[in-house]
């Protein structure tokens, strides 16, 4: 899985030190210049920019040495030009220690609100790990292998989705996609996670699974705890899946995709849709379609890699406009192994795009690998 952990001021400490060699360069050429200026020039009001640039990147201390050092520099340029008690100086004095002051409270709520941002995106962190928690590489017979990519640069989940559970038999695999963005995304895709995981190793059947898990999400748009959405939006609210049940001690792989992108075969160099012939409707649309649910068989064999993904992914368009062209890219890339294929892929997805998203985008590749003996 994709994301990392959040960055904060402290990381960037090097830089910043770096960044403290510019306002004092700036005392130390002020206070050359000044003194050596002609006795109608005065350069001492530019020392304020020094604190004042120094409290943008740095904390109070710094800033306070910094404002300190200016005051001392500007206290050694009245000594040699006139004296420490010459008016001009003096006020000079007077309104380079207010600024610092006003400085140095700025710095001091600028490293608060950072520390609270820090914490936040820690905490944010660990909330969307437990929400879409990192496939394992190895489950039963399967390799797996997953990637995120998020389309706000801040975030580290959307609506975009998956999990794995292991049964009795075999895996069962879910990918899916929620309408929207945001926070309602968020909670959306928490809410099926939670219901698949809680789920799996429970419902005997595939069908049955899904039933449960559409009945999950159509149970949680006729809440009427939730928020007051128009009549002609609740046929707007709903999440495409596909939901897979991999057995190990045979060769196939029993899907029922509901409304979500086809799954790709990877075959020895070939690259096949799995198309099913019933596909059943997204999750949340029962009300408005129906439909018998039934689980579609196909072949899975050893060394065959099935490759999972939103439309996100599709969907993605380059400055011309051309959707990105999956099942082109990635024949020929699966010899290597799963995530041989989605780093490939990741880095084309991002190339294609010019390197920012319009949609987040999640793939999970899986590979049947012989069974122990």
């Amino acid at each position: 899985m994709v994301p990392g952990r959040p960055r904060g001021h402290a990381s960037s400490g090097e830089p910043r030190h770096a960044l403290l060699a510019v306002p004092i360069a700036l005392i130390a050429m002020v206070t050359v210049v000044d003194i050596l200026a002609p006795p109608g020039v005065h350069l001492g009001p530019f020392l304020v920019a020094a604190p004042a640039v120094t409290a943008s990147f740095a904390g109070p201390r710094t800033t306070a040495c910094v404002g300190a050092l200016a005051v001392l520099a500007q206290s050694v340029v009245a000594a040699v030009r006139t004296s420490l008690v010459d008016l001009n100086h003096t006020f000079q004095l007077i309104t380079l220690i207010v600024i610092s002051a006003f400085a140095l409270v700025f710095a001091a709520r600028r490293e608060r609100h950072e520390r609270e941002l820090t914490q936040l995106r820690s905490v944010a962190t660990a909330a969307q790990e437990v929400v879409l928690k990192p496939l394992p590489q190895r489950i039963g017979p399967l390799r797996i292998a997953s990637v995120y990519l998020a389309a706000e640069s801040e975030a580290q989940i959307g609506g975009d989705l998956y999990a794995a559970a292991r049964t009795e038999r075999g895996t069962r695999i879910l990918i899916g996609d929620v309408r929207g963005k945001g926070l309602e995304a968020v909670g959306d895709a928490a809410l099926l996670l939670g219901a698949f995981r809680g789920a799996a190793h429970r419902q005997a059947d595939l069908p049955a699974l899904v039933t449960f898990l559409e009945g999950t999400v159509s149970s949680d748009l006729d809440d009427p705890a939730a928020p007051d959405v128009a009549t002609e939006d609740r046929g707007e609210a709903f999440i495409t899946a596909a939901v897979l049940d991999i057995p190990d001690d045979e060769p196939v792989l029993r899907l029922i995709n509901c409304g979500h992108p086809p799954p790709l075969l990877l075959r020895r160099g070939q690259v096949s849709p799995l198309e099913t012939r019933h596909p059943a409707p997204p999750l949340g649309l029962t009300e408005f379609v129906e439909t018998d649910l039934s689980a579609e068989a196909f072949s899975f064999e050893n060394g065959d890699i099935t490759l999972l993904y939103t439309d996100g992914v599709i969907e993605a368009r380059d400055r011309d406009g051309t959707f990105y062209p999956l099942a082109e890219r990635v024949a020929g890339k699966a010899d290597k192994g799963p995530d041989a294929l989605l780093t490939h892929l990741r880095k084309d997805l991002l190339r294609h795009v010019g390197g920012r998203l319009g949609d987040d985008a999640a793939m999970v590749a899986i590979e049947r690998m012989p069974s122990p003996s």
